[in-house]
């Protein structure tokens, strides 16, 4: 399968878990992590023009992403360890995002400082005790993907247009899910959330391949 071909199966299969999530029955348990599954074959299926390490690295995060999948899903959902997991897959791209040098660009980190100040003021206060040290930790190493995704695009480096793409729409899937679940609910949550969910992860999984060396 080409590139277009993974996708068309990845956006398939994104689409029919959002559907089948309104019920959270056996077809959702098996699509959410067929989904990021698909994203990890795209990974490793597509033609990279960077060094094996950096798609490497993003494989892993994916890998440590599905784990977060299944555990956030479990009939008694595990939602540290999934916290854990999705952290760690950060952690992973992190590193991949800064392979290259890297320079602090205070438009970017600034802008990024301070939604974190503000995300985290809106949902500290709403987040049940046990867990207020596990979610700031969570959201201070998601933002500082984001961060590193951004400053990549910005010197220029092979598949940061894409990284920093997929990386603010993980900002954005992970704050609707939070405020979801920690501040107000509101109608079409699992839409919003899974619909940015996938494309983050097939952008990051896309910047590990040749779509990631066009400037």
């Amino acid at each position: 399968m080409n590139t277009l071909s993974w996708c068309i199966a990845i956006g398939l299969s994104a689409v029919l878990t959002m559907v089948a999530a309104r019920k959270r029955g056996a077809a959702f348990y098996a699509l959410k992590p067929l989904t990021t599954l698909l994203i990890l074959a795209l990974v490793w299926t597509e033609a990279s023009p960077l060094t094996p390490f950096y798609r490497l690295l993003i494989a892993a995060g994916l890998v440590c992403s599905l784990i977060g999948d299944v555990l956030l899903m479990l009939p008694r959902e595990r939602f540290v360890g999934g916290l854990v997991a999705f952290l760690v897959a950060h952690l992973l791209y992190i590193r991949a995002f800064t392979l290259d040098e890297l320079r602090i660009t205070w438009w970017i980190a600034i802008p990024v400082a301070a939604y974190a100040v503000v995300l985290l003021r809106i949902l500290l206060p709403r987040v049940p005790r046990r867990l207020k040290a596990p979610v700031a930790v969570y959201a201070l190493v998601l933002l500082a993907m984001a961060w590193a995704a951004a400053e990549r695009c910005a010197a220029g480096w092979h598949g940061g247009g894409l990284a920093a793409a997929g990386a603010a729409l993980f900002v954005a899937s992970d704050s609707a899910l939070a405020i979801d679940r920690f501040a107000r609910q509101f109608r079409g949550a699992d839409a919003v959330v899974l619909g940015t969910y996938y494309a983050a992860q097939t952008l990051i999984a896309l910047s590990a391949g040749i779509l990631g060396s066009i400037r």
